[in-house]
C-alpha cells in the first residue's frame, strides 16, 4: 500500500492537493483526527482489497494536540509494517492566509469567540509542529495559483508511481526570497553574470547563448563539479534513510540566468544515476514573483 498523508494549514491548498491526488487515482479520506489514523490503516489494509492500493488522508489542527504528537511514532510503524509512507505539508505564509480568508469569508476552523484570525493560524502552525516535524515534502503556497499547485503535487506525488526518492532541482532569485521547501540552498551569485552582457540581458539560462557565456568561465564549470560531487556523495544517505523526496536550490540574483543554467545542468548530471529527477525554474514559472511582474519561459519538467 503507498500512503500519503497531507497536511497543512488551513487555507494553504490543502483540499486542493487531495482533489489532485483523487484526480489521479487515489482513494482519498479528509480529515481523519490523528488518533483514529492508526485504526483507519489496519482496517483497510486488513482488507486486501487493490482498491485502497493507493490511499491519501487529510490530517489537519481539528486533531486533538495527544493525536498529532503520536503522528511521527505511527508514521515510523507504518513503514516497519511494509506501509509506503509518504507525509505532505503544505503552508502559507500569514498574509496571504489573511488574504484568502478575506476572500473566501469563511471562518478559520480554530477562530472562535475571542480568538483573532491571526491568533488562529498562530495556534494552528503551534499544533501542526509534529506533522511538519516528519514531512519530507513541503510545498509552499504562498504565491502559488490553484494550476501550479495541482501541477506540483501531480509532477512530485500523483505520478510517481515507483518508490525511491524523487530529486527536484529548482532555481530561484534571490531577490524574491530563498524558496522555504529547499533541503539544500546553493549561492550562486559569486559566479560570472550574463545579465551584465546586454545581449545575454533578456535570454534566459536555457538560451544557447546564456549556456556557451557560462560554460566558457572555469568559476561555473568548478562550482558544478562541486555541488555535483557533494549531491553524488549524500544522495546515497537519503536514499539509505527511505527518504522520498529531496528539492535542491540554486539561487542568482534574478533567477533568470546562472540559477536557470546550473539547474538543468545538474539535473542532466542526476538523471544519469536516479531516475526520479525533475525541474523547476521559480522565476520563470513566475512562482514568488509580487503581482505584475510579467512570468517567461517555461517551468517544471524532467531533464
Amino acid at each position: 500500500m503507498r500512503l500519503v498523508i497531507v497536511s497543512g494549514l488551513s487555507g494553504s491548498g490543502k483540499s486542493v492537493a487531495l482533489h489532485l491526488l483523487e484526480d489521479v487515482g487515489f482513494y482519498c479520506i479528509d480529515n481523519v483526527p490523528a488518533a483514529l489514523l492508526g485504526p483507519v490503516i489496519s482496517q483497510i489494509t486488513a482488507t486486501g482489497d487493490p482498491f485502497y492500493e493507493k490511499l491519501a488522508v487529510g490530517v489537519d489542527a481539528r486533531s486533538r494536540a495527544s493525536g498529532l504528537d503520536s503522528l511521527p511514532q505511527l508514521i515510523g510503524e507504518l513503514r516497519q509494517n511494509g506501509v509506503r509512507c509518504e507525509v505532505l505539508f503544505l503552508h502559507a505564509d500569514e498574509d496571504s492566509l489573511l488574504k484568502r480568508y478575506a476572500e473566501s469569508r469563511r471562518p478559520h476552523p480554530l477562530a472562535g469567540q475571542g480568538t483573532s484570525l491571526r491568533e488562529a493560524i498562530a495556534r494552528e502552525r503551534e499544533l501542526l509542529g509534529p506533522v511538519i516535524a516528519c514531512a519530507e515534502l513541503i510545498i509552499d503556497t504562498s504565491h502559488t495559483s490553484i494550476y501550479q499547485l495541482r501541477d506540483a503535487v501531480r509532477g512530485r506525488v500523483g505520478l510517481r508511481d515507483e518508490p525511491g526518492l524523487s530529486i527536484l532541482i529548482e532555481s530561484f532569485g534571490y531577490k524574491n526570497g530563498i524558496p522555504l521547501d529547499a533541503d539544500y540552498v546553493f549561492d550562486l551569485r559569486c559566479l560570472p553574470n550574463p545579465y551584465w552582457e546586454l545581449n545575454l540581458r533578456p535570454l534566459t539560462g536555457r538560451d544557447p547563448q546564456v549556456i556557451a557565456y557560462l560554460d566558457s568561465h572555469p568559476d561555473v564549470q568548478g562550482m558544478f563539479q562541486d555541488i555535483a560531487g557533494f549531491l553524488h556523495r549524500w544522495i546515497p544517505k537519503y536514499i539509505d534513510f527511505s527518504r522520498n523526496y529531496l528539492t535542491v536550490a540554486l539561487g542568482c540574483t534574478g533567477g533568470q540566468h546562472r540559477s536557470v543554467y546550473m539547474a538543468d545542468k545538474l539535473a542532466a548530471e542526476l538523471s544519469r544515476s536516479y531516475p526520479q529527477v525533475l525541474t523547476r525554474h521559480i522565476e520563470l514559472l513566475g512562482i514568488g514573483r509580487p503581482p505584475g511582474q510579467p512570468v517567461t519561459g517555461a517551468g517544471e519538467k524532467r531533464p
